[in-house]
């Protein structure tokens, strides 16, 4: 296929990371947002929304020849909004073209990453399109007026932002999308428990260069990532002792517990300078427990429990919420950049538990309420298929909320996050307000729906499964 002359003003098609083909425009940038290296790209803004980003010439094509072929494939009412714009942006210039530069006083306020699943651009003469690493296309950046916290991209060097409380963020790095060029630390880097999200950060991390040896309960689940090229521990304590820094990722307290302390575990591994983080969402006495161990053998020990789910694992957009030793922080750097989209540093041990659990209290307690609104429509004799259009275009809208309503809708409940783990989180925020005798009614009561859903189907579905309490 001939190669398409494209330059400034033109209306294109872009492919934005894991979201389908969206409409933009060609537009000068920020004077201030220099252009990154390697092949050829063009910066762009999309209708619609409040996003643009540098894209490769070969991840876009022009608006007009391919508009029927992209309104084929593409149904969501957001994606209609967009194409509507364009429509109305045309009719408004009649065939002039505007300037849609972007204000230089543009806040970063967040870098997304990623391939769109079932489709194909065609492949550049000089080298093929690599649609199987979520980092190869582009980033996209977004404007806000008023930031919760100070972004800067990151190149290849860290940058770190304060805010007023002492936490601190990296947001995660720019140049991933862009040839693939996070410089991995040399340092080995272990990882244990292969599960949803422990998966989705080991296949990151090898495919942006990392050294890492795997060790999972279930020793099946290691081979996928021995063929991409990660080494098999054959015990925790094996990976530990042979690794500079150990990420772990397992589902509750007791698990992150037996991991460190029973036979052949981590701690049987660590001797003075061994670093250990646990990526795991549990409560801040097991974690500050863990730490005391760790530190007791001369080990250096993080927190890192990470805000996301299946699908943000593999596409490296997890957000991670770090506590403990700042240094060993610092020296996960490529590696959060390789699995997340943001990380933010919380200070003392406990504090990123803490911070966890309340960010799945909130989650857990939204998604109960959106099964409680879906099933009150419903015996009222409203379109559930409505309520969820009407929420689409109000205050409420997100992926979040758009892709658990399908689930539902769809009966599909595949796990993205478990039921039963967001029911353990709900449990454990709990107890972390009765700690400090502060109320938790809201949590409360989502919990109670959650262990109902929990009865009523043992297996192991999607936290939308919540549903099914409401209908039976």
């Amino acid at each position: 296929m001939a190669a398409v002359s494209l330059r400034l003003g033109d209306l294109v098609w872009g492919k934005l990371g894991r979201y389908p083909p969206w409409p933009g425009k060609i537009v000068n940038p920020p004077k201030d947002l220099k252009k990154p290296r390697g092949k050829k790209c063009f910066f762009v803004k999309f209708f619609g929304t409040e996003d643009h980003a540098w894209i490769k010439v070969e991840q876009l094509k022009p608006y007009h020849p391919h508009k029927e072929e992209m309104i084929k494939i593409n149904k969501g009412k957001r994606f209609q909004q967009a194409v509507d714009a364009v429509e109305e942006f045309l009719r408004k210039t009649k065939g002039k073209d505007q300037d849609l530069t972007i204000p230089e006083s543009s806040t970063v306020k967040r870098v997304m990453t990623g391939t769109v699943a079932g489709f194909k651009w065609p492949p550049s003469v000089s080298e093929p399109v690599k649609d199987n690493d979520p980092h190869f296309h582009h980033f996209l950046l977004s404007q806000t007026e008023k930031p919760a916290v100070c972004y800067q991209a990151i190149t290849k060097k860290l940058k770190v932002c304060e805010e007023e409380t002492g936490s601190t963020s990296i947001q995660a790095a720019d140049s991933t999308a862009v040839n693939g060029s996070i410089t991995p630390t040399d340092k080995k880097i272990g990882f244990l428990g292969l599960g949803l999200m422990g998966s989705g950060i080991v296949s990151n991390l090898l495919k942006m260069g990392h050294t890492v040896t795997v060790w999972n309960r279930t020793a099946e689940k290691c081979d996928l990532f021995i063929q991409e090229g990660a080494r098999l521990g054959r015990t925790p304590a094996e990976v530990v002792s042979t690794c500079d820094i150990t990420f772990a990722c397992v589902s509750d307290p007791k698990a992150a517990k037996d991991l460190v302390l029973g036979p052949s575990g981590v701690l049987q591994g660590i001797r003075p300078g061994k670093c250990y983080v646990d990526m795991s969402t549990v409560d801040a006495d097991t974690v500050t427990e863990l730490a005391q161990v760790i530190v007791s053998r001369g080990g250096r020990f993080l927190e890192a429990p990470v805000s996301g789910n299946q699908q943000l694992s593999n596409d490296g957009m997890l957000v991670i919420l770090a506590a403990g030793d700042r240094g060993l922080y610092e020296d996960c750097s490529s590696c959060f950049q390789a699995m997340g989209k943001t990380s933010f540093f919380l200070g003392e041990v406990g504090n990123a538990a803490k911070m966890m659990l309340i960010v799945n209290m909130v989650q857990g307690s939204f998604m109960a309420t959106i099964a409680e609104g879906l099933t009150l429509a419903q015996v009222t004799g409203q379109s559930q298929q409505t309520l969820l259009d009407i929420l689409n275009q109000g205050q409420l809208a997100s992926i979040f909320l758009d892709q658990k309503c399908q689930n539902i809708l769809q009966g599909n409940f595949k796990p993205d996050f478990y039921l039963k783990y967001i029911q353990k989180d709900l449990r454990l925020a709990i107890a972390l307000g009765d700690s400090v005798n502060h109320p938790t009614p809201m949590a409360a009561a989502a919990n109670e729906v959650y262990k109902r859903a929990k009865a009523l189907d043992q297996s192991d579905n999607d936290m939308s499964a919540v549903y099914r309490a409401y209908i039976h």
